[in-house]
Parts: C-alpha cells; sequence; structure tokens
C-alpha cells in the first residue's frame, strides 16, 4: 500500500535561547506555550507544534516552512501585524508575491531572531470551468 502523508504534527529547530523564541513565537505569531522540558520548549496552537530545542541554529537546513493562510485579505492583515511587531520582513515595501515561477500562490516570507526563514502563504483557488447558465423554464400564465 503507498504511504500518505497527512498534516504536520509538529516539527523541530535548534535555537539559541529556547525560551527567548518561545516568547517570539507567542508574541509574534499568536501560538502557546504547550510545555517545556530539559533544553527545550513547545509552542504550538492546535494546528501545528514546533518544538525550539537549545543549539546552534542551522536556518540553511530547512530553507523555510510556509505556512497557509486561507485568504488574501488574512495574508494581507498578516503583514500589517508583522510590520507592527517590527519583524524581519524579505522584500520591505512589496511583500507580497507570487510563491515563484509560474506559481498563482502568494505568500510573503520573513525570518526569526534565529534567522530561520518562514512563510505565510494562500493557495491560488482551482481554476472553474466556466459554465452556461441555464435558462429556467418560461412559467405558464397563471389561471383565473
Amino acid at each position: 500500500m503507498p504511504l500518505t502523508l497527512g498534516t504536520v504534527g509538529h516539527f523541530g529547530i535548534t535555537v539559541r535561547d529556547p525560551k527567548a523564541s518561545a516568547r517570539w513565537w507567542v508574541r509574534v505569531m499568536n501560538l502557546r506555550e504547550e510545555f517545556s522540558f530539559p533544553g527545550g520548549v513547545v509552542v504550538g496552537n492546535g494546528a501545528v507544534d514546533i518544538v525550539l530545542r537549545k543549539g546552534t541554529p542551522r536556518p540553511e537546513v530547512i530553507g523555510h516552512v510556509s505556512f497557509h493562510l486561507h485568504t488574501m485579505r488574512d495574508l494581507r492583515a498578516a503583514l500589517a501585524e508583522l510590520r507592527r511587531k517590527g519583524v524581519d520582513l524579505e522584500d520591505p515595501g512589496d511583500e507580497i508575491g507570487s510563491e515563484g515561477g509560474d506559481s498563482p500562490n502568494m505568500g510573503l516570507w520573513f525570518h526569526d531572531p534565529n534567522g530561520y526563514r518562514w512563510e505565510l502563504s494562500v493557495l491560488a483557488k482551482p481554476k472553474r470551468a466556466h459554465r452556461k447558465k441555464r435558462r429556467r423554464p418560461s412559467r405558464s400564465k397563471r389561471r383565473t
């Protein structure tokens, strides 16, 4: 039987100071601290957990991680919130754009204090085939 991946439950990154990183995720990304363990903290929101383990940050290892938002309105609101909180945004002044190449998906990219690159994106809605409207049959005149 072929393997089918589900949603991401959690992933981990190494950070200089797990408690400081957890505070950043709580303040900036509206996550909550789930629990701590020796050498680390887990933050999350019910959809995903991020394990913040003490160590040397290695942002070059993952490239970036993308979190999907529902609508472009949500993406624009997120951008305003990130600006308000002074987050290190890529492409200042022109932050929202195509995910790359011919992708119809839109995103914005930013960095956390440990140098990891993150993306917030909105998936393009699939194009629907143009359908002709069906005419309703005319109603016959009312009988008196």
